[in-house]
């Protein structure tokens, strides 16, 4: 754990040492956020995060993909180390084929929506909405359908654990059931995405129970993995958080949110992975759930929303320290 811990202390540093010539590099090419109406996946005017985004016009966007890069550039630099050394690595799986699978998460989801974000800011759309919904949401199950495959016949998964059931053997419907958890993960770090330091602070949390769960298992290859994401993570926050000076973006909340779900798979504790992602499972249901079934409140940000226009989240941290802590009781 405490080598774990070194690694990721060096993705943090190298990530905070580029962030901000990033940060500059994305002014240079003007990809910034637009004044513009903020829509949900579903292409819907949201006027409570319109209020909050108002300021965020002309923030850099694309945190995610820097993340992207040096964790999957110093994965590599540090596993090909590590094993040259002979430093003793076990895996659940074999160790390339599990880590292939992650990182066509991470990396082919991060290509759609950076191609989102490229769409939303250059594109002819009047609305600056990027690609539709449809398209998207055709794109995502694609690629997880192809996922699901590779999780069912390369890596001979087709099982999941579920508390009080105990195992249950999906045969070839766990290529469906794979490519709809990550699919769902996908929007569901994506909505979570709306405000300074949100997704991010999740993911935080989220990732720390993870690398908690594969370190138990011995599995040196994922733990290896989050342990370099975390670092990208802590780096950003801290020019994430209010007032924000870079954002995520599509490019980083589609990956992460896709890469947390097959990670789960992959350790056999996708049940734990919605519970830990509580927050992000929320999120959505409250976007989407008729006002005639409204849902319990679990982020501040829906109640301020409704009863003081948001304008107290404009303050600062507050608002985001209360999430922080509702995610760390899903994590507990």
């Amino acid at each position: 754990m405490n080598t774990l811990l070194g690694f990721l202390l060096f993705s943090f540093t190298i990530n905070a040492a580029l962030i901000v010539p990033f940060i500059n590099l994305l002014y240079g090419l003007k990809f910034q956020r637009p004044g513009r109406k903020t829509v949900d996946i579903m292409g819907s005017v949201n006027l409570i995060f319109d209020k909050l985004h108002h300021k965020k016009a002309g923030t850099p966007v694309g945190g995610g993909l820097l993340i992207i890069l040096t964790t999957t550039i110093l994965f590599f630099l540090v596993n090909t180390t590590l094993r040259l050394v002979g430093a003793d690595m076990t895996s659940v799986y074999p160790a390339r084929a599990e880590m292939n699978i992650i990182f066509a998460a991470f990396i082919l989801f991060g290509l759609l929506g950076l191609y989102d974000d490229v769409i939303k800011f250059f594109g002819s759309t009047e609305k600056n909405v990027g690609i539709t919904w449809k398209t998207k949401l055709i794109g995502q199950l694609i690629l997880g359908l192809g996922m699901g495959w590779y999780m069912y016949q390369v890596l001979g998964i087709s099982i999941i654990n579920l508390p009080s059931f105990g195992v249950i053997n999906l045969g070839w419907f766990f290529v469906p059931f794979a490519a709809l958890v990550i699919t769902g993960f996908s929007n569901a770090v994506n909505v979570t995405d709306g405000l300074d330091g949100l997704a991010g602070g999740v993911l935080l949390f989220t990732l720390i129970a993870l690398i908690i769960i594969s370190v138990s298992i011995l599995d040196t290859p994922i733990s290896l993995f989050i342990a370099l994401w975390l670092g990208g993570i802590i780096a950003f926050l801290y020019f994430n958080t209010y007032p924000a000076r870079i954002i995520l973006g599509d490019v980083g909340a589609l990956s992460f949110g896709a890469t947390l779900a097959v990670i789960g798979l992959l350790l056999g504790k996708i049940v734990a992975v919605f519970i830990i992602g509580g927050i992000f499972i929320q999120k959505v249901f409250k976007k989407k759930a008729p006002s005639t079934f409204p849902l319990p409140s679990l982020a501040p940000i829906h109640r301020l929303g409704r009863t003081q226009g948001c304008h107290s989240c404009l303050a600062g941290w507050s608002c985001f320290g209360n999430l922080w802590t509702m995610a760390g009781i899903f994590v507990a």
